[in-house]
């Protein structure tokens, strides 16, 4: 079927005269803008690193108010200069360190944990620090939310205005999918944020006014905010500085050995992640004033290889730049297979370790997220050994931070099967709340049939320490600890000196409730207070846009694709959470699966042009008869599948309601007038499913399938009635 375009004269710059392309080129800006600043943000400001939700909420509703008035004066001045200004504070030094500091102080309730948590010193105190975070973050919301208004606009002007509903939405679905991609594709390449901002001036190009004053003066900012970006991606007195695909990495020189520790020392989101420590003999011996040689040889890399008589196969997840690998080559292990995440801490492993434990034959590099190694896994280990892996980020669209699924009953006891006969699994952890270490103790318990054996190991040169706990097969690791005095001497020691306080009743992490740093089944405040502001940011834009009826102006048509939006974007949410339990919570399998939806959504799109007249109550049916068969499905069996017969299988099962949401969307928005509200309603409504993905916090994941089938039920009782006639919809989409 051809799609004519029809050149349309227009007031304001809505890009390219061809609208398709015009649309097709702002869906790419969109995505790729949101992507971009949920990345650079949630770096530069680490707290959202771990709420990257905040961010993804905010574009949402920029973008969704921006819909709404579309019709009002459209100007992409409007967008640069806010991100003009965000460029600048994080370019400055002092600004970018101001505006850091705000993870410390929405911090400080203590019920978020993340690296270098505020400490509470009185209740003014932590008032005080609260509500200047607070304001800082709503000042950080109000220059993202104008970012996107002018990008709202011009989308949905262009969607309104549009001959041809299903094509121009398919090529909106399309555009997003090469914002999607063209980001993740920079992320791959370890592009910094200079490249980004470059790709993005390239397609603000497309929306600029042509000739004049004010095309000048967008140069200018365009010009102004890329020069600024370079600034703002440097690390001043850094050996390395890599945008790996989930995060910053910095690498610096020690400069101070009697204070730091280790030769090396690697950031993320600035904030002190690994030290790279050199434990040969020789070099303890040189430096005396800084080892213990009471701890030579008894250091939290060396102990796990201890607890076992013969250790000759060892696994290691969180294998970082290397230490747990060359503590096992100290040891004469000669199989060792070391699994980490990051590409990018591998590279800098191998280039910067002092003991180069990644150039050994011995050592076996996986790139990997350690819950899908421990799917696919057959071979069985000696030892096995957490190495104090931990994250500093979230996925983009969940509320599960990368490491949660690998700390779950299911995962543990995955792991259990993987240790040979005799095999011992050691599991550091830097517990920085009580409740965490019990979590871990009773999960080890649970799953082994044993309490586990547990001690802290103190921090020193010999490494930064944590909790560690010890299960398997005890008998035999006993019996190590008791035939060398020294080890039992420390041991002794480190648990007389520092109690690891064991209760055995904080409840374990699952795949279905992985939050492994909450205490409790609870929504942590700080979520409640960022809805705050939301609302006032809400009410910020009523005032400022004069959208006094906004809401209470709603019809049934507003309504439906309000639920639309909400169900859409929790049940992609529930498809990235549990790709994450069978594939992994990689990077590319995370945008995989967001490109298989907009893929299902451009398929539905083909079913709805070609077969107009399928019975829309059979969809409905079919939708809500999916999530809730979904709810009793464990995909997790399907984890130990051949990978191309658990895509197709786990792929298959994921998305198809996505089909089916996608044919009940476009029908809908086929048929109805007005579209630029109508999406703009639907953007709200995803913006709300974002918040309600906190109900997870309480209920667990699973639980999502059944609001999404109650939304969808929603969106079925507040279809408008004219939508229902099947001679309209097909008079909308042929």
């Amino acid at each position: 079927m051809e799609h004519p375009e029809i050149p349309i004269a227009r007031a304001d710059n809505l890009g390219p005269a061809n609208q398709s392309w015009a649309i097709f080129l702002i869906s790419v800006l969109g995505l790729f803008l949101e992507m971009l600043l949920i990345r650079w943000i949630g770096t530069e400001v680490r707290i959202f690193a771990y709420l990257q939700n905040t961010i993804l909420v905010v574009c949402f509703l920029g973008l969704g108010l921006g819909c709404f008035t579309s019709r009002q004066p459209i100007n992409m001045r409007q967008a640069l200069m806010p991100l003009l200004v965000i460029v600048l504070l994080l370019a400055i030094p002092i600004t970018r360190g101001g505006l850091g500091g705000i993870s410390d102080m929405l911090s400080v309730l203590g019920d978020l944990v993340i690296w270098n948590n505020a400490v509470r010193t009185s209740t003014w105190h932590t008032i005080y620090t609260l509500v200047i975070g607070l304001a800082l973050t709503f000042i950080l919301m109000v220059l993202i939310l104008d970012i996107f208004i002018p990008i709202g606009r011009i989308l949905g002007r262009l969607m309104d205005d549009h001959p041809h509903t299903i094509w121009a939405y398919s090529v909106n679905v399309a555009g997003s999918l090469v914002g999607v991609w063209l980001f993740v594709l920079l992320s791959f390449f370890y592009q910094p944020p200079v490249v980004w901002f470059l790709i993005f001036g390239g397609l603000v190009l497309f929306f600029l006014p042509k000739i004049g004053r004010e095309r000048l003066l967008s140069l200018a900012m365009l010009a102004g905010i890329v020069i600024l970006s370079w600034f703002a991606g440097q690390e001043w007195g850094s050996l390395d500085v890599v945008w790996s695909p989930y995060q910053k990495l910095v690498v610096t020189k020690v400069t101070s050995p009697e204070k730091e520790v280790g030769e090396y020392l690697v950031t993320v989101n600035n904030t002190g992640y690994q030290a790279m420590v050199d434990l040969r003999s020789a070099n303890i011996q040189e430096h005396p004033q800084l080892f213990d040689p009471e701890m030579n040889g008894y250091s939290q890399y060396d102990i796990p290889l201890l607890l076992h008589p013969h250790p000759q196969k060892m696994l290691i997840v969180g294998a970082g730049s290397g230490n747990d690998a060359s503590g096992a080559l100290r040891h004469g292990v000669k199989e060792v297979t070391a699994v980490e995440i990051d590409p990018a801490i591998i590279a800098l492993g191998r280039r910067y370790h002092p003991e180069q434990p990644y150039a050994s034959g011995s050592v076996k590099l996986v790139n990997d997220d350690a819950r899908s190694f421990f799917a696919t896994a057959t071979q069985k280990y000696d030892v096995i050994s957490f190495s104090l892996l931990d994250s500093h980020t979230t996925t983009a669209m969940t509320n599960a931070r990368l490491d949660h699924y690998v700390y779950t009953r299911e995962s543990i006891s995955r792991a259990k099967s993987l240790l040979g006969e005799g095999g011992i699994m050691v599991l550091s952890f830097e517990a920085q709340k009580h409740f965490i270490a019990d979590r871990m103790a009773e999960v080890l318990r649970e799953v082994f049939g044993q309490a586990p054996l547990a001690f802290r190991v103190p921090g020193s040169h010999y490494g930064w320490g944590g909790t560690m706990f010890v299960a398997g097969d005890l008998d035999a690791a006993n019996q190590q600890i008791s035939q060398d005095p020294n080890l039992k001497s420390l041991i002794s020691k480190w648990q007389k000196e520092s109690p690891v306080p064991l209760t055995y009743t904080t409840k374990i992490a699952t795949d279905d409730w992985p939050y492994i740093y909450l205490q409790t089944p609870t929504i942590p405040i700080l979520y409640y207070l960022l809805a705050g502001l939301l609302i006032l940011l809400f009410l910020r834009c009523r005032w400022q846009l004069q959208l006094g009826g906004l809401i209470q102006g709603w019809d049934r048509s507003n309504w439906h694709f309000f639920f639309l939006g909400a169900a859409f974007l929790l049940l992609e949410v529930q498809n990235i959470s549990k790709a994450a339990v069978v594939f992994g919570n990689t990077w590319d399998v995370n945008a995989i699966i967001v490109s298989g939806v907009l893929a299902m959504i451009l398929l539905a799109n083909l079913i709805a042009e070609k077969f107009p007249r399928i019975p829309l109550g059979l969809v409905y049916a079919a939708l809500c008869g999916l999530c809730l068969l979904l709810y009793f499905v464990d995909l997790s069996r399907f984890a130990f599948l051949p990978y191309a017969s658990k895509v197709i299988v786990v792929g298959g099962l994921t998305t198809l309601p996505m089909l089916f949401s996608g044919i009940v969307f476009i029908r809908s928005f086929a048929s109805v007038t007005g579209k630029d509200k109508a999406l703009g309603a639907n953007l709200i409504g995803a913006l709300v499913g974002a918040l309600l993905q906190s109900i997870t916090f309480v209920t667990g994941i699973k639980a999502l399938l059944l609001i999404v089938a109650g939304l969808y039920f929603l969106s079925l009782l507040t279809r408008p009635r004219a939508a229902v006639q099947e001679s309209q919809v097909r008079e909308a989409v042929v």
